[in-house]
């Protein structure tokens, strides 16, 4: 099989140059698509495992119905999608700073962006999620039944060091007033579970625990794994 790239965006981001492209992959046989940022790879259609388990862990610890959430982080759309298939979700919000992100799926250019765009409960923004995580909470962003972020590698690794407080007590706590009562953060993790980080973790949220999730690699011929981060705020 010939292998072929078709570069479908480029555009210079605050954080660097963006780039969207399409290409087949040999060890699967079917297209994939990719996102660069710069030289690094952020993410891949051939690895949505973990990225789909963000929603269904956090989901899944989230009780009640027509339920309002957040995700912060955009991406390919594959969280954000699988949050949108439980069909206790009455309105889902997702928080992208890259305006670019955004217009990928208002174009339809990626494989869940008609689920996605063409569902009412959806509201895609454009915004800082790290800067109104640090917001007091008013209007819109006041009350969520669960926040579910994918953005960077893992708490130690940022793509940006203004997300470094986020994962300090502080800002898990400031981060926990954007949720409704007992409402759950979910938060997804490409490094394994990290102690350090988890108790810092669980001085801030309940039953915090950190899932691995384990899914097959078509090119090692392995088996990787990422971790899903889950705890509720405190009543």
């Amino acid at each position: 099989m010939i292998t072929r790239f078709e570069e479908l965006d480029w555009q210079a981001t605050p954080i660097g140059e963006l780039t969207l492209r399409r290409r087949t992959e040999p060890a699967v046989g079917r297209e994939i698509y990719e996102v660069k940022l710069g030289d690094e790879y952020l993410m891949s259609s051939l690895f949505t495992v973990a990225e789909e388990e963000l929603s269904h862990l956090g989901l899944a610890a989230v009780e009640g119905e027509d339920l309002t959430v957040l995700v912060g982080g955009l991406g390919l759309g594959y969280t954000a999608v699988a949050a949108l298939r439980d069909k206790r979700v009455g309105a889902l919000t997702v928080i992208d700073r890259l305006g670019a992100v955004i217009g990928w799926h208002e174009r339809e250019l990626l494989p869940v962006s008609p689920e996605l765009v063409r569902d009412a409960r959806t509201s895609l923004v454009e915004d800082d999620f790290f800067a109104v995580m640090r917001a007091d909470p008013v209007g819109a962003h006041a009350s969520y039944d669960a926040i579910l972020l994918d953005v960077d590698h893992s708490p130690r690794h940022q793509l940006d060091p203004t997300h470094a407080p986020l994962y300090t007590a502080d800002g898990l706590t400031r981060l926990a007033r954007h949720l409704a009562l007992r409402g759950v953060f979910a938060l997804w993790s490409d490094d394994p579970p990290d102690g350090e980080f988890m108790a810092t973790f669980t001085a801030v949220f309940d039953d915090g625990a950190a899932h691995v999730v384990d899914f097959d690699n078509p090119v090692t011929g392995g088996v990787s794994s990422n971790t899903v981060y889950v705890g509720r705020r405190r009543g």
